[in-house]
């Protein structure tokens, strides 16, 4: 895995390789040329200016500029095929809600079907919060999954605009959209892939937005929207949404009971904030509740803590020893929960370390583009912005919160991405102003980051990338073609996966919708000769087949079991 990993973050610094050159040569002739096209990008930034000026509309057209840009680039960047573990059972959850049901039950043959983030008792559902699978089910029930995925990062950019028109002049605020807009929006994994990122970032800027201008005027809109923001953070990513909530809740309360500037009375503040908002809490108290009830049985029981404690032995904060090893039903859950996942980090200075790079470099190339390092001499007056102490408060919880759990993606910290847009708003406004004698260096140097932005987002689209960290979003689109072959064959069919002995734990094929017993294309695993036979037997109106994803991940034929007798040809 060393190797892997290795190789994985050279392909990564290769696709990295052009935009960073581009990023050095617009920095060198931003300083030897500071005044060059400064009537161009003057008229720009002016046309642009007046349009943000119109709020709402400027909040409409970054929705609508997000859709048609990434269809514009599906010749290039297509619909993405899934390939995580995650994103599988995000799909089962999406294909769940597009059902009408919030968990299904646990099938008979359920050991043959057992799969990675999936829980099988007291229901057959996902172990993720419902966030995310339900904007999946609104673009499957729409004709296909990916529509969600969409829709929901259109929302997102839209979102953080409205955020941050709460915290910076027009004309800045929708420069961030815009920054997000081409960073998340076209060529990267929140946008190819189907695990997520989007929702829980929409529900951050919900609650930053509404409550930056709750304190401004107490409104019943504002209220409305920030308990929704709190709502989703709390059904999308519950840890990391309540790490953003704790300051900003400190500040509202402040604000509560007086200690800021304001116009309103205290009982304004309870009657158009403190109820409405309480309302609101109240209702998502009571989903969640009822959410987990139906799915694991315990109203107070998550599903991702009951997958935890049925699959997991590892620890989940750095500090943390993991516990015994359990036994498994399949040689794939015992490489994957008691070889990798333990071997990842033994709970040592050396796997901090290193888990605390991939980290840095994930959150990085996720977040930023190279060109930002032109940004870097105005960034220590970010530090002593008082106008925006909050959100800086939420980007260092935020940031510790992900540092101190072992395992982490990008996309985890996703509810704190308005917050970190801002910083990198707030930083460039810094950097306008800086000059070198009468000479605008700053203000040439703040374009060109602009200029290396489109330059990053235009050539990954152009070169097929659907993000640096290519594996993110690179699915195989063998099992996709073999399940479409399928689907257009009459009657209903049973595929055996059948894994070699060093098989790849991170490429998994079995993987089933919601309706098991009614669905055309099934894929279960090979287990003993016991459990086949039983499978077999459960569904013997089925045609069965075997596919050899090590071997040969596009051949399908008949299956036949490994000891069975061979019949002689005549």
């Amino acid at each position: 895995m060393i190797g892997l990993h290795d190789a994985t973050v050279l392909r990564t610094l290769h696709i990295l390789s052009i935009p960073f050159r581009f990023a050095l040569i617009v920095g060198v002739l931003g300083l030897l040329y500071p005044r060059a096209g400064q009537n161009a990008f003057a008229r720009v930034e002016t046309a642009l200016a007046n349009f943000s000026q119109r709020r709402p509309l400027a909040v409409l057209s970054i929705f609508f500029s997000v859709i048609i840009l990434r269809l514009l680039a599906l010749p290039f960047l297509h619909v993405p095929v899934p390939g995580i573990h995650d994103e599988f059972s995000y799909l089962l959850l999406s294909d769940t809600f597009a059902h009408g049901r919030l968990a299904n039950p646990t099938h008979p043959m359920w050991m043959s079907f057992e799969t990675f983030h999936v829980n099988w008792f007291p229901t057959y559902s996902s172990m993720y919060p419902p966030a995310q699978g339900l904007a999946l089910a609104v673009g499957q029930i729409l004709g296909n999954p990916w529509i969600g995925v969409l829709l929901s990062d259109a929302a997102m950019c839209a979102a953080i605009l409205w955020m941050l028109q709460a915290w910076l002049p027009a004309r800045w605020a929708f420069l961030g959209a815009v920054i997000v807009a081409l960073k998340l929006g076209i060529a990267s994994y929140w946008m190819n892939s189907y695990w997520g990122g989007a929702v829980a970032a929409m529900g951050g800027a919900l609650v930053l937005g509404g409550v930056a201008r709750i304190v401004k005027r107490a409104r019943v809109r504002d209220a409305l929207l920030l308990g929704l923001g709190i709502a989703i953070l709390a059904n999308s990513r519950p840890y990391e949404g309540f790490l953003l909530c704790v300051p900003v809740a400190a500040w509202f309360l402040w604000w509560l009971v007086g200690k800021t500037k304001s116009l309103d009375s205290p009982r304004v503040r309870l009657t158009c904030v403190v109820a409405p908002l309480a309302i609101v809490l109240g209702l998502t108290a009571a989903w969640m509740g009822y959410y987990n009830w139906r799915l694991t049985g315990n109203a107070l029981l998550m599903p991702h803590v009951l997958n935890t404690r049925t699959y997991h032995t590892t620890a989940l904060f750095l500090w943390e020893r993991p516990k015994p090893e359990m036994h498994y039903r399949n040689q794939q859950f015992e490489d994957f929960y008691n070889g990798w996942e333990r071997e990842n980090y033994r709970n040592n200075h050396a796997d901090a370390l290193r888990v605390s790079w991939e980290k840095l470099f994930r959150g990085g190339v996720t977040y930023f583009w190279p060109g930002l390092l032109l940004a870097l001499p105005a960034l220590p007056f970010v530090f002593r912005d008082r106008r925006i102490r909050l959100p800086l408060i939420t980007v260092v919880i935020g940031v510790v919160g992900v540092f101190v759990v072992i395992w982490s993606a990008a996309h985890y910290a996703a509810p704190i991405t308005c917050a970190i847009y801002l910083l990198v708003v707030q930083t460039m406004r810094h950097l306008r102003t800086m000059r070198i004698g009468t000479l605008p260096t700053g203000l040439s140097l703040s374009r060109a980051i602009i200029l290396a932005l489109l330059f990053d987002a235009g050539v990954n689209t152009y070169r097929h990338v659907c993000d640096p960290l290519i594996w993110a979003c690179q699915g195989d689109p063998s099992r996709t073609a073999i399940a479409t072959r399928l689907n257009h064959t009459p009657g209903k069919h049973l595929i055996i996966v059948r894994y070699t002995d060093d098989h790849n734990i991170h490429d998994e094929w079995v993987y089933n919708g919601a309706e098991i017993g009614n669905a055309k294309v099934l894929w279960a695993r090979e287990l003993t000769t016991e459990q086949n036979a039983k499978l077999l037997t459960y569904f013997k109106d089925r045609k069965v087949w075997l596919v050899t994803p090590d071997t040969d991940n596009t051949y399908l034929e008949p299956y036949t079991p490994p000891n069975a007798p061979q019949v002689p040809e005549k």
